[in-house]
């Protein structure tokens, strides 16, 4: 059996194609630059991307299991695409956010359209990425170990990108996850300085915390660019997750209340949306803790 992973280069892409080699599946993996993709020796690595659909027949071509990574955009002609070439089931990268109600505009057409394909289909629907604390604190951290951050005590379930994964390659290869959605977090609810301390503990270093305003916080990531200035505002609260413009509080006694789509008051937050399990749910094995996701990725923060 061939199964085609997309985004193969990724955060989860990249442990799937591993997975699904221990495994003893054959795996061709889709990237945009297959000469520095660094994948491991056993994929068949071919160019291809979401963003052009053009690019995709003759990677499709022969494949029964496909792994999707969302692009939007041209969801519905890829799902066409895979339906044409005769792939049978589809496993898609979807969001937590779907469950919980917030993502109506992304995640959830895609999803739509993989459904409507009559392909077998499992959306696996991670929370929040533990990773997303490397792409904001990381280049602080490797500067002066510092931390800058307005909502220290704002505790979130941060999930490993390997669990996620493990998850993935499962509904590609067994039987029982088909017309499923898994909602998933990490094991434990951290605040933002249980993270820290996690890192700090990793890297057998201290790293300050700079507990500021919001303001100063949207400033600082804003300059320091990247991924971090890309999400900055939703992740701060100046926009919601539709990117519409919110107001955004502080943690701080005396300052305006968070925005709802952080507090939960009349929303749910992801990683308590109904039906909501580790990875050990469906792998059977325990999921990783935020402290070894930190051991993992010690040597990125250095």
């Amino acid at each position: 059996m061939t199964i085609l992973v997309t985004g193969a280069t990724g955060n989860v892409g990249r442990h799937v194609v591993a997975e699904l080699l221990k495994a003893g599946q054959g795996v061709r993996a889709l990237t945009r630059r297959p000469d520095t993709a660094g994948l491991p020796a056993g994929a068949q690595v071919v160019a291809g991307d979401l963003e052009r659909p053009g690019t995709l027949p003759d990677a499709l071509s022969g494949v029964e299991r496909m792994f999707l990574f969302p692009v939007l955009e041209a969801a519905e002609e890829v799902v066409d695409l895979a339906v044409r070439a005769g792939v049978r089931r589809i496993v898609l990268l979807s969001s937590a956010a779907v469950t919980a109600g917030w993502d109506t505009e992304y995640h959830l057409p895609v999803e739509r359209a993989v459904e409507a394909s009559g392909l077998e289909w499992t959306h696996v629907r991670p929370g929040e990425f533990a990773v997303n604390s490397l792409y904001m604190w990381g280049p602080s951290i490797r500067a002066d170990r510092t931390v800058v951050e307005p909502f220290p005590d704002r505790a979130g379930t941060p999930v490993h990108e390997w669990d996620i994964a493990e998850v993935v390659a499962a509904a590609l290869v067994e039987d029982g996850h088909v017309g499923t959605a898994h909602t998933l977090s990490g094991p434990q609810t951290l605040t933002a300085r249980e993270q820290v301390a996690a890192i700090a503990e990793a890297l057998g270093e201290e790293i300050r915390l700079d507990h500021t305003t919001v303001d100063r916080a949207r400033a600082f990531y804003r300059a320091q660019g990247g991924w971090a200035a890309e999400n900055a505002d939703f992740l701060l609260g100046y926009e919601d997750y539709s990117g519409a413009e919110s107001v955004p509080g502080e943690d701080d006694p005396g300052a305006e209340s968070v925005p709802d789509e952080y507090s939960g008051e009349e929303q749910t937050e992801p990683q308590d949306a109904p039906g909501t399990v580790t990875a050990e749910a469906v792998t059977g094995r325990p999921a990783r803790t935020y402290a070894t996701w930190a051991r993992d990725h010690a040597a990125d923060f250095r």
